[in-house]
């Protein structure tokens, strides 16, 4: 049998936010380079883990003392004479997010991208892990067990199976057959028995769509914070991290759901459907794809759909939350700047490094693509007169393309095709390559249509018709920039009054025609005057004080909701059943 890669992990000092590791290669070649990746797969961002990898020392099968060099930003060469080498180092870990390390006295949570060096020499062979943590807690991963050790196939399944470690106790359920744990660190879950049937029924409606599950066993690790929202996908596992606050609400619980079952689905779409250019890994730099969209949009698209499938979202709140979608994209500038395709292909630096100026020159692959897979799906339903959807594409891309071998980058375009019996290059060509407004046309197939008010204010997310108030109708004045708390901007909106008349990101807001003001007071006093109308708007630009006089425009219709057709035909009302899978006629 073939020697594996043994690390140990220890945080028995865990104030000190460093882990302790230990990496024991066997005999290898004169000279052994061992590196650590700049980014973990799933999140498309360089963000040199080395940084925080510190002490490293060396020796040999005996104890020996070996020289250790530092080649560059990710790489420790030693001399090894062919003999295996033993490594020891510590990485600081105090940045609570699904993508990086945490350690501190209530637990320990490591991304191994951030944790384990490794060598292409040995990148194939089994990996074993061993933990020692202090006395009382427990790791948790989605590794086999072998008594103490932790064994992955390789490096890449090592990297794809994040460790929590730490006093848990941890809730448990059955989902199509296969076990499921969910280990909750931050605080106690307010009601733990409906997280577990909740997440149970979401994973077995997507079980229902592929017949079957792909792992023998899963972990949620659920990390609730005082804010900050995201996930990190796995191949048997994910991390989640969520506003404890938010489980409190309907709302927020129905977040919850929808952001477990976005990770979820990436069991399939990702981590065994993934682009061809992600195959192998290169951990070392960007790896370059026009197909994000198809992988994170699609299952953005899908992740909503599977909490209504659940039965855990009604029909009306699922076309309230695609509304709010809708006027995410129509309210962001940037939409007609960059192509869809453009997005998912640099990432890299657009999409994960955002900025003041983000708003007016990018779009989201997330958010474009999800509105482009729910049209996909009706245009797919339109063409084969409700035969096949969108669900019929995910289960040829499964069946082509689920041994991991990859999809090259016409390959979902073409699967498409094959499902519609039919080019659909016009579709595509306008839906990601082109800036061109989104044809929403489909929405008429299942009886809905697009339509689009005023928001009614900053925290309007779109998705609902306009409320019957008095003074209904009336145009109001609109400023154009993106509050961002207190006394500045997050942005200056392209073409906006503001930034016509030379507001900037970051000047701070003093007073409005003389009066003191916050962001929030700006822009109601700013829509209760008439487009047209002239204000004074005084801010300090770095420590002088400025007076800035803006000619208000009219606010702009960007808030979408979709409407029921006063008379729809039996046809639509049949293709919004098979679709929602609610009649038409039934409320909610």
């Amino acid at each position: 049998m073939p020697e594996a890669v043994h690390y140990r992990v220890s945080m028995l000092r865990p104030h000190s936010h460093l882990f302790e590791v230990e990496a024991t290669f066997p005999a290898a070649p004169e000279s052994l380079a061992a590196v650590l990746p700049v980014w973990t797969p799933g999140s498309y961002l360089v963000r040199e883990f080395s940084r925080q990898l510190q002490d490293v020392s060396a020796t040999g099968p005996g104890g020996e003392p070996l020289a250790v060099r530092r080649m560059d930003k990710r790489t420790w060469r030693v001399e090894s004479g062919g003999r295996a080498v033993t490594l020891r180092y510590r990485v600081y870990a105090h940045e609570l997010t699904v993508r990086t390390s945490h350690l501190d006295g209530s637990h320990g949570y490591f991304n191994g991208a951030s944790l384990f060096l490794y060598t292409e020499a040995t990148r194939g062979l089994e990996h074993h892990v061993t933990v020692e943590a202090p006395e009382g807690w427990r790791a948790f991963t989605a590794l086999e067990r072998r008594g103490d050790v932790f064994v992955a196939s390789d490096y890449d399944e090592l990297v794809d199976s994040p460790f929590e470690v730490g006093p848990h106790t941890p809730l448990t359920f059955t989902a199509a057959g296969v076990p499921h744990e969910v280990v909750v660190w931050g605080d106690v879950v307010p009601d733990a028995s409906r997280m577990c049937s909740d997440l149970q029924r979401v994973c077995e409606a997507q079980a229902r769509l592929y017949g079957g599950l792909p792992h023998r066993r899963y972990l949620f690790l659920v990390y609730l914070t005082d804010k900050g929202r995201g996930g990190l996908e796995h191949g048997a596992s994910t991390a989640l991290l969520f506003p404890r606050v938010g489980l409190q609400s309907a709302r927020g619980w129905e977040d919850f759901l929808t952001l477990a079952a976005h990770e979820y689905f990436h069991l399939w779409n990702v981590k065994r459907v993934k682009p061809r250019a992600l195959v192998p890994f290169d951990y070392s730099q960007e790896n370059y794809t026009s197909l994000l969209w198809a992988f994170e949009g699609v299952t953005s698209y899908y992740d909503n759909l599977f909490v209504l499938r659940a039965g855990l979202m009604s029909a009306s709140r699922y076309l309230t939350r695609l509304g709010e979608t809708l006027s995410a994209l129509q309210s962001t500038p940037g939409r007609k700047v960059q192509t869809l395709a453009e997005s998912s292909l640099v990432c890299w630096v657009k999409h994960y490094r955002p900025d003041e100026h983000s708003p007016n020159s990018a779009i989201s692959y997330y958010l474009k693509g999800e509105v482009v897979a729910v049209l996909l799906d009706l245009e797919l339903r339109r063409l084969t007169g409700n035969a096949r959807g969108l669900d019929d594409l995910m289960r040829l891309l499964w069946k082509r393309y689920g041994d991991g071998s990859g999809v090259p980058e016409d390959g979902v375009e073409a699967a498409a095709a094959e499902v519609a019996g039919q080019e659909l290059s016009a579709f595509f060509d306008r839906a990601l390559r082109s800036t061109e407004e989104l044809d929403l046309s489909p929405f008429a197939h299942v009886g809905l249509e697009v339509r689009l008010r005023p928001r009614e204010s900053t925290n309007d997310r779109g998705g609902t018709p306009p409320p019957r108030t008095k003074g209904e109708g009336r145009p109001k004045g609109w400023l154009g920039v993106v509050p961002k708390g207190g006394a500045t901007f997050s942005a200056v909106l392209e073409g906006s009054p503001a930034q016509e008349a030379g507001l900037y990101v970051d000047d701070e807001l003093v007073a409005l025609d003389g009066w003191r003001v916050d962001t929030g007071a700006l822009l109601t006093r700013c829509e209760d005057k008439s487009p047209g109308d002239t204000v004074r708007v005084t801010v300090f630009r770095r420590d002088k004080l400025v007076e800035v006089p803006v000619v208000l425009g009219q606010k702009p219709a960007d808030a979408v909701w979709l409407a029921r057709m006063d008379k729809p035909t039996d046809a639509q009302k049949a293709a919004y059943q098979a679709w929602l899978g609610t009649l038409w006629e039934e409320p909610g």
